[in-house]
């Protein structure tokens, strides 16, 4: 049986821990659900990212160009528009 400490602190047992993936430093959320504890692993950020990129990838390589450039556009907002479009066919290419 695991005990929490005076700060609140509680050890999860390693069977639970490699079950769930968590690992030294993996952050998690704590709720409450029906008046229970639950600890959940946090997503990992990389994971997220790859699978971001993934989508984009997908989604990019069906769609068709579908903006114009429009003469007199924000200067600046057609840059950006530039530089997503670009990293976005860079990433398809690869």
């Amino acid at each position: 049986m695991t005990k929490v400490d005076s700060k609140g602190r509680v050890v999860l047992p390693k069977d639970v821990r490699e079950r769930l993936g968590i690992a030294p430093g993996t952050e998690v959320d704590i709720h409450e659900e029906d008046g229970k504890a639950v600890v959940e692993p946090r997503d990992d950020p990389d994971e997220i990212l790859a699978r971001m990129e993934q989508l984009i990838a997908e989604t990019s390589s069906k769609r068709e160009e579908t903006t114009p450039r429009i003469e007199g556009a924000d200067p600046i907002a057609q840059k950006h528009r530039d530089a997503v479009r670009k990293g976005a066919e860079k990433h398809c290419d690869e």
